[in-house]
């Protein structure tokens, strides 16, 4: 079995060292470096299957570099940073970041976010066809036909719910920013009024999730955005 390769750009070495041992414990080959311009170096040389990049780099921004890199580098990228504020979350996943974790994180959530995102790049890297038929949980959605199942009973989505939750299983369980979201479903007329993707995902979940005060799959990543977790796609 080939091991995933991970390529951790961090420059506190503890914390590299605790993700690194987390990481290789799930039989991933890691590599580690502390400064933006190793990364750029390892990120042509390794040719990682998935980067993890701090924010407070020594010889710049995390974000400069990711917007750099993601110009020819396709693996997903992972930020994990102590900045908590929203425009460093959104700046971050607009520079190409896929996803973002803050300091201090347990090593559960680390895991679950790595396989996430190695398994979304696994099919798309591999050029595999998705069917217009996907699942989560006891929901199944028909891209093809719009017509959406939960528990084998039909459920009726508005146009708008239905692009919304289109846009999500697009997504392949990647964070994606209220901006995005608002571009995709509405339009760019739409892209400040966030308070529309509040009350879509609201309606989705009352009529997909078991318990929508405690949401299972349609996930809010608090003050970024959303994503779709548990999707399971047939490929052909």
């Amino acid at each position: 079995m080939i091991k995933s390769r991970v390529l951790i750009v961090e420059d506190e070495a503890d914390i590299r060292r605790f993700v690194r041992m987390a990481l290789e414990k799930e039989g991933m080959s890691v590599f580690e470096t502390a400064t933006a311009e190793e990364a750029r170096i390892n990120a042509v040389s390794r040719k990682p299957d998935l980067m993890i990049v701090d924010l407070g780099l020594p010889d710049g921004d995390g974000k400069d570099l990711i917007r750099e890199v993601r110009g020819w580098v396709s693996a997903p990228i992972l930020v994990l940073s102590a900045r908590e504020r929203e425009s460093e979350k959104v700046e971050a996943l607009d520079a190409g970041a896929d996803d973002y974790l803050i300091k201090p994180f347990g090593v559960p959530e680390l895991l679950a976010r790595v396989r996430a995102q190695l398994r979304r790049a696994n099919s798309v890297g591999q050029g595999v066809a998705i069917s217009p038929s996907v699942k989560f949980g006891k929901v199944e959605v028909n891209l093809a036909t719009h017509e959406v199942l939960r528990k084998g009973e039909a459920v009726h989505l508005t146009p708008n719910e239905f692009r919304l939750l289109t846009a999500l299983i697009r997504g392949h369980g990647k964070v994606l920013t209220h901006r995005q979201l608002l571009m995709d479903v509405w339009g760019p007329g739409y892209a400040e009024r966030s308070h529309y993707i509040r009350i879509y995902m609201a309606q989705l979940r009352q009529k997909l999730e078991d318990d929508p005060s405690q949401p299972v799959y349609l996930i809010t990543e608090l003050q970024v955005g959303y994503r779709l977790a548990g999707l399971e796609v047939e490929v052909g």
